[in-house]
């Protein structure tokens, strides 16, 4: 069924919808005339053909007449119903089922439906490209390998593609590297590691990995769950620090949460002639009456993402259009980039003087502090909370109600206004999600913007117990794509029950996942707050976080 779209106003200066490359015509646009008589036609066709075969098998029903048993106007009015039926389906298109017949191979949808289709080896990365062109037979010799490398007459980013083997590809690139700049690093381990597995999606040229110890905090009593929570970090203190506040919030009765905005943004620019043309685009993407064509036009692309709105900001003759989209369990950038671009094909025929500069105009606001994400949202956008029992603050906190909440308002309220902070109106949110994310496979760029976060804190119950919480309005997470599925976050996401999609509530394993971030945090801002309001912040980072190890003729560490 095709649905009906008013234009809030008519584009100028450009040509007609349904004009243009192809002559793509979408439901709800003013037709040029002569497809306008096309389609009447066809209607009229199929009306006819229909009304005139149903009265005919009426009566040969009435008549005991077999239906098989057909005459030659008969033969014609099922010709006639079937040609003006696939021309209307043809001309106006059925959302849903080019959704399903669509070949997507957006990286982040194809971890939701598994395949038993073996992943063919990609292609090197195309900025690479320009290094020179790889030999077509490779020697067999890995010393002879290494030297053409060092040569430059073999590209080092061809090594997979050209050996099959990737320990062997990043074995032979680090010994060319060595060679290169004189510099041992053995203390980089090679062995031990999956270079098949980020091979296309994580990391190109690789000659080995950085190992990261992983701490435990928990449990983490959060939404009735009992949650243990993996983190990776190379400080000293953290990870003591929010399990004690894990401890505080279990001996309490534990923490809640909501998850209040769940979409995922990405805001291309575009440049027009006049800031009249750009306006007027603005104009049509924030009117309600077209949002349904723009969301079947995003949706054709991507099996799970949808669209949920678009806004606009204009600068110039330069326009700025921030769309958001749900993405199921993926943490959704490459989904929702593949929605977007489609959009921008649809609206170049209505606008054809539109000049795309980039699909992403810094209006998203990707793994930047800005303001946006901080008023708007971007990812999941989450508020924990927990009341804190006096005996728990004293006995667990070393501390009392009253000095937490003072030191909250002048440390995490006024200090970080007069530092003119944005969204950073806490202690350390930053610290337990970059440790959460490089555990279970986020990107850790995204911390930026992940950790914006406002905590709060009140006495409550006549000023003996402690209400806390933190509000987090743009932490971007996803189970799948990316390197969620590397093994050892893939076992980080196992521990907490949110390894890869939820087939039975999809995007549930991401929202589970941004609320333990939260919940996190708020365990690790209570302990900080607490050992600063009692005046043992120093004492503990000199006891957990100095190395007492002579280093100075240590090869390795």
């Amino acid at each position: 069924m095709a649905v009906e779209v008013r234009r809030a106003t008519p584009p100028r200066g450009g040509a007609r919808p349904g004009e243009g490359r192809g002559a793509r015509v979408q439901a709800g646009d003013a037709l040029p005339l002569p497809i306008r008589h096309t389609n009447l036609i066809f209607s009229a066709l199929f009306a006819a053909s229909l009304a005139y075969l149903m009265r005919r098998w009426r009566e040969k029903i009435r008549s005991s007449t077999p239906l098989h048993v057909v005459g030659l106007t008969e033969i014609f009015a099922i010709c006639g119903l079937v040609a003006s039926l696939i021309y209307l389906l043809s001309f106006f298109g059925i959302a849903f089922v080019q959704s399903v017949v669509s070949n997507s191979d957006d990286e982040d949808e194809d971890f939701l439906i598994a395949s038993a289709q073996p992943k063919p080896a990609p292609a090197p990365c195309a900025l690479l490209q320009s290094a020179g062109p790889a030999p077509e037979v490779m020697p067999e010799e890995d010393e002879e390998i290494v030297s053409q490398v060092v040569a430059g007459k073999i590209p080092s980013y061809v090594l997979e593609t050209k050996l099959g083997d990737c320990r062997r590809a990043a074995g032979i690139r680090r010994e060319s590297l060595r060679r290169i700049t004189g510099r041992e690093i053995n203390g980089l381990p090679l062995d031990g590691f999956d270079y098949a597995s980020i091979l296309g999606q994580c990391c190109e040229m690789p000659v080995g990995y950085v190992q990261l110890p992983v701490g435990v905090v928990g449990p983490l009593l959060l939404d009735g769950r009992r949650l243990y929570v993996p983190m990776a970090t190379t400080e000293g203190c953290l990870v003591a620090s929010t399990n004690r506040g894990c401890k505080a919030i279990a001996e309490s009765g534990g923490a809640s949460s909501v998850v209040f905005r769940d979409g995922m943004s990405r805001a291309p620019v575009a440049r027009f002639p006049t800031a009249r043309r750009a306006a007027e685009l603005m104009r049509f993407l924030e009117n309600p009456d077209n949002f349904d064509t723009l969301s079947v036009v995003f949706s054709r692309s991507t099996r799970f993402g949808r669209l949920q709105g678009v806004k606009c900001a204009l600068a110039g003759r330069n326009l700025y259009m921030r769309f958001t989209c749900s993405t199921g369990d993926a943490m959704g950038m490459n989904m929702i980039s593949k929605g977007v671009q489609h959009v921008l094909d649809y609206l170049e025929e209505d606008f054809p003087d539109m000049d795309v500069v980039s699909i992403s105009g810094n209006f998203c606001s990707d793994k930047k502090s800005a303001a946006v994400n901080w008023i708007e949202g971007r990812g999941k956008s989450v508020v924990c909370e927990a009341i804190i029992r006096e005996d728990v603050v004293e006995k667990v906190l070393k501390t009392n109600v009253q000095s937490l909440v003072e030191l909250n308002v002048i440390k995490n309220l006024a200090g970080s206004a007069v530092a003119g902070a944005l969204g950073g109106f806490n202690a350390h949110a930053s610290n337990i999600v970059s440790a959460i994310f490089i555990a279970t496979g986020q990107d850790p760029a995204q911390n930026v913007e992940s950790s914006q976060c406002i905590t709060m804190l009140e006495a409550v119950n006549g000023g003996r117990d402690l209400h806390i919480s933190v509000t987090m309005p743009s932490i971007e997470v996803g189970t799948v794509g990316g390197g969620t599925q590397l093994a050892s976050q893939s076992a980080c996401l196992d521990l907490l029950g949110v390894k890869g999609a939820n087939r039975e509530s999809p995007g549930s394993n991401a929202r589970l996942l941004a609320t333990v971030v939260a919940g996190a945090v708020l365990a690790g801002e209570l302990s900080l707050i607490s050992a600063q309001a009692a005046g043992h912040l120093v004492q503990s980072h000199m006891k957990y976080n100095r190395s007492r190890k002579d280093m100075s003729n240590s090869a390795a560490c």
